[in-house]
């Protein structure tokens, strides 16, 4: 494990993670069925992170996604408010 960064907890990541970048669309499934558009930040084997306008993402929602490298479902892991924008970890379900 590696060290942990000032002013945070412990790295909790298993895996390596590596930049990207491009469109990611995200689909909520019912019965908020919307897509929300946002940007890729990361990605590792098992999940990404993209940065996006909509608040409305909970921890557990499972959603339908695609982005150049991948599709399928994933689960939101977590939110995070950076600046005007939201970051969003995802787990890809297998």
């Amino acid at each position: 494990m590696s060290a942990a960064m000032p002013g945070k907890g412990p790295e909790k990541r298993r895996e390596q993670r590596r930049r990207a970048s491009g469109t990611v669309l995200v689909r909520c499934l019912a019965p908020h069925a919307k897509v929300i558009e946002g940007r890729l930040i990361d990605l590792s084997p098992s999940g990404f992170r993209m940065a996006h306008e909509c608040a409305s993402l909970q921890a557990g929602q499972v959603v339908e996604f695609s982005h150049h490298e991948a599709a399928g479902k994933a689960k939101v892991m977590w939110n995070r408010i950076v600046e005007r924008s939201v970051e969003t970890g995802f787990l890809v379900e297998r």
